[in-house]
């Protein structure tokens, strides 16, 4: 049994380093591209369209994915999404116009899809310890996009946004060779009940929506623009980046403790908590507490990430499927980190970011109250 334990180990860490590095390009584009949207011939409606489109594309497209999946087996659709991921960053490059960015959005969703799927298949081989594996995962997953907003804000200063991503685009196809040292005989593959991961959603998958709308959407699009109000817009880039690390290194950190809690605990029990303070992140942001507020939002935020995850495969037994609940929640997640983005550079022309944050924080009190109402013991 050991030996079977430790390739499943090795399976989740090499899956997690693609993802992280497949990340990459996407990561650092979030606050690049607010500010730099005329050095990739785009104005400010336009990024929130391309900042939207691959989370589109993924909404439709993870019950497509998960079939071809089955067909072609995990390592396979690895080492597509290894080149995909690279291919899609170097265009951040060298491609100019919104045709030719929202290609490279569009491969990106597909892309992100593949993987979220592989990484979350290779997670819940054991439902018991669920929390503690997608947590592990999501925390070498985080690595990649830290070292980007990090990194990579630094690089833009010096070498201009498009040869960043022409440079990043070298590191992420590192991604290719761990693809290829993956097993053929993948033992875990999506499974996946319907054509489409879209259906009617659970309590747990409208938080998600609303958490990723928020934190996606709000807080990506308008925080680089929040502190470009006090300073440089070179300063408010590397403000900006170095709060959206946080959102990575706050899942980098809260996952795996909390997947690990979840594991002994309860998942429910943690979820609850973790979306309300997310909820609490959303106001202090709000009354203009922005870092503080930031800091509570995306380290709880990240503790979501295992703990959705952890809830439903806690949920289920080891003989059900538990990849189509996932991409159910999953495409529920994009959908609102697609919808975000997109309101949110349209609604700036009327609401304030301080304002869009109130309401969002308003939206995440419904949603925990009717979790709570769902979770009633009926009589």
């Amino acid at each position: 049994m050991a030996p079977h334990k430790d390739s499943n180990w090795s399976n989740i860490i090499a899956s997690s380093a693609i993802m992280s590095l497949a990340l990459l390009g996407d990561a650092l584009l979030y606050a690049v591209l607010p500010v730099y949207a005329a050095d990739f011939g785009l104005t400010l409606p336009w990024v929130g369209v391309m900042l939207s489109a691959n989370r589109f594309v993924r909404v439709f497209a993870y019950g497509a994915i998960a079939r071809i999946t089955v067909l072609l087996g995990l390592r396979k659709m690895c080492i597509i999404a290894a080149i995909t991921a690279t291919v899609s960053t170097a265009i951040y490059g060298f491609g100019q116009g919104p045709a030719v960015i929202l290609f490279a959005r569009i491969l990106w969703g597909l892309t992100y899809g593949i993987l979220v799927l592989a990484t979350l298949s290779y997670a819940v081989t054991s439902r018991k310890s669920a929390g503690t594996r997608i947590g592990i995962s999501q925390a070498i997953q985080r690595s990649g996009p830290i070292l980007a907003l990090l990194a990579g804000a630094w690089l833009v200063g010096r070498v201009g946004p498009n040869m960043a991503f022409m440079l990043i685009a070298i590191l992420t196809a590192l991604a290719l060779p761990l693809a290829l040292r993956l097993p053929h005989d993948a033992t875990a593959k999506p499974k996946p009940k319907s054509s489409s991961a879209l259906r009617r959603p659970k309590p747990i998958d409208i938080l998600f929506f609303l958490q990723s709308y928020g934190v996606d959407g709000v807080f990506a699009i308008t925080i680089t623009l929040i502190f470009a109000r006090e300073t440089s817009v070179a300063n408010a880039v590397m403000s900006g980046s170095a709060l959206l690390a946080m959102r990575h290194f706050g899942e980098a950190i809260a996952a795996p403790l909390f997947g690990w809690i979840a594991d002994k605990l309860g998942a429910s029990k943690v979820f609850i908590g973790a979306a309300t303070l997310t909820m609490l992140g959303f106001i202090f942001v709000a009354i203009g507490w922005t870092v503080l507020g930031a800091m509570i939002m995306l380290i709880f935020r990240g503790a979501l990430a295992s703990l959705g995850p952890a809830v439903i495969a806690q949920s289920t037994s080891e003989a059900d499927d538990v990849i189509g609940p996932l991409a159910r929640m999953q495409a529920w997640r994009d959908l609102g980190a697609a919808c975000g983005p997109l309101a949110t550079g349209f609604l700036l022309t009327i609401l304030s970011p301080e304002v869009q944050h109130a309401l969002v924080a308003i939206a995440l009190g419904m949603g925990i109250s009717y979790w709570l109402y769902a979770k009633r013991p009926r009589h």
